[in-house]
């Protein structure tokens, strides 16, 4: 054993120990949290708004700070742009982390010198994680690779701007410069297609041990190798052996991603965000994510189905419920306030309080009340694709809620197979009868003969890539949603590549 995995045993060991230590008093973890978010921020232009110096417990906070997302935040993050200072949090932030939404405009979302720590360390942590479990550390000795956006900030205001995964870039552990790649050069490449291409030719002799990205990037950057060589990513790098991803559901992505490399791997899932880095896998015997409870973030929870409504009950961690789907909401030392992250989660244990990413709560599809969320879509998907050999690149799904020739109404399924089903109707009647079992709401409607069961329409090779692309947002932190619950990006899409 080298003496660099000998040090990152110790270490793992000890970092692990202290943070499994605070999971024994969670509430308590969460209060110091809070208690030190808002005493901190009280004297800030939101704290003396919303009251802050006479907050003292979490029933006043409620009665004080509204729940809000983006836009209605976004009055704040502008006199922050001009300049301003202790607008949400004392100071003014580091960064500016950049980020759009597929159908909205561009975010910027502030980091603080208190809040970029909880973006580094997590990762690190997740890492020291699988460490501590599985002992396996010849990883370390390899060269390890990040594919993420461009390193190179802009300023507004004195504040630097740019991608989360680009920010993150300069504050990369010095003991880890000399196995990172790409060089900076290559990473400055703002052009998606022609930065994997270079990051393909600079890593093809490379000892590459550890792989990181969005999985359809990350497939994309195995493409160009295979494309390359004409073998499979295990015999181009035969000591790779730990993938770390995040950003959408690894599932639907992992037959073909497990087919380009040749063998199966260790994976290791996180849960990042431009807001905040929420929870990570720190286990290789379940798939949990162990939310993270004492990096600056102060949790709230409301049940998905009565988020929009007005006065809808807000939780705190100790108060929530396995098996019930939330909507995230976050308060932290970033100085974001009752902020509605977007994204709807499970808990699956309590002990440690484990999640489960399931959706967004803007991306599903009710066009008839069925509510069907991606976690059922995905896990309908997996499930065919588990039974029937076929291999997927990239999905959408939508409702045809006027179909032509007075047909009944149905889900479309756009899919960009790798390998197509020898037999489609078997296929999507394994989806279409799994997702009725996962959702007695659509089960009532096939049943009811208010809608027909699933119908796919499959796409071209490299489809999304390219549809991507036309829209500016090929790469980096960009992804597809899973589900609509109207049919503009499917037209665009079918129009698209169909044309």
């Amino acid at each position: 054993m080298s003496l660099k995995s000998l040090i990152s045993q110790h270490f793992a060991n000890y970092v692990i120990k202290k943070i499994y230590k605070k999971y024994q008093h969670p509430e308590s973890e969460q209060k110091k949290v809070f208690e030190n978010i808002i005493n901190t921020a009280k004297n800030t232009n939101f704290g003396i708004e919303h009251n802050f110096s006479k907050i003292n417990n979490y029933d006043d906070f409620v009665n004080n700070v509204p729940i809000r997302d983006y836009e209605q935040l976004s009055q704040y993050i502008e006199q922050i742009k001009l300049g301003k200072k202790d607008v949400l949090w004392k100071g003014k932030p580091i960064y500016l982390a950049k980020t759009s939404g597929t159908t909205s405009g561009n975010k910027y979302i502030p980091i603080t010198k208190e809040s970029i720590s909880n973006h580094i360390n997590s990762a690190r942590n997740a890492i020291l994680a699988y460490i501590e479990e599985t002992k396996k550390t010849d990883f370390i000795n390899g060269k390890m690779i990040f594919l993420q956006g461009s390193p190179i900030l802009d300023e507004i205001s004195g504040i630097k701007t740019g991608r989360l995964s680009g920010i993150v870039v300069h504050h990369v552990p010095l003991y880890l410069q000399k196995n990172r790649m790409p060089s900076y050069k290559t990473n400055c490449i703002e052009d998606w297609e022609e930065k994997v291409d270079k990051i393909a030719k600079e890593t093809l002799d490379k000892n590459m041990t550890l792989i990181s990205g969005i999985p359809p990037w990350v497939q994309m950057y195995f493409d160009k190798l295979t494309l390359k060589t004409e073998k499979k990513i295990s015999q181009i790098f035969p000591n790779f052996s730990l993938f770390i991803y995040g950003g959408v559901n690894y599932e639907p992505y992992r037959q073909k991603l497990e087919s380009s490399i040749g063998k199966k791997i260790d994976s290791i899932e996180l849960y990042p965000a431009s807001e905040g880095f929420f929870a990570y896998q720190n286990s290789q015997k379940d798939n949990g994510l162990l939310l993270i409870i004492d990096s600056g973030i102060f949790y709230e929870f409301i049940k998905a189905e009565d988020v929009f409504k007005p006065n809808a009950k807000r939780l705190p961690l100790w108060d929530v419920e396995i098996g019930v789907n939330y909507a995230l909401v976050i308060n932290s030392n970033a100085g974001l306030w009752g902020y509605l992250i977007g994204d709807t989660i499970k808990f699956i244990s309590n002990n440690p309080y484990k999640i489960r990413v399931t959706g967004r709560i803007k991306h599903f599809i009710s066009a008839f009340g069925e509510h069907v969320i991606a976690e059922e879509v995905e896990s309908a998907l997996k499930y065919a694709l588990e039974n029937i050999k076929a291999e997927i690149s990239e999905f959408t799904v939508s409702p045809m809620v006027n179909p032509p020739n007075k047909e009944l109404p149905y889900h479309e399924w756009l899919i960009e197979f790798e390998k197509e089903p020898k037999d489609m109707s078997s296929f999507q009647i394994l989806i279409d009868n799994k997702l009725r079992e996962l959702n007695s709401y659509y089960d009532d409607l096939i049943t009811g003969k208010i809608l027909q069961p699933i119908k796919i329409k499959s796409l071209p090779k490299d489809c999304f890539i390219n549809y991507m692309k036309s829209k500016g947002k090929l790469g980096g932190q960009n992804k597809l949603p899973r589900l609509s619950n109207d049919r503009i990006i499917a037209e665009e899409i079918s129009n698209f590549c169909l044309r």
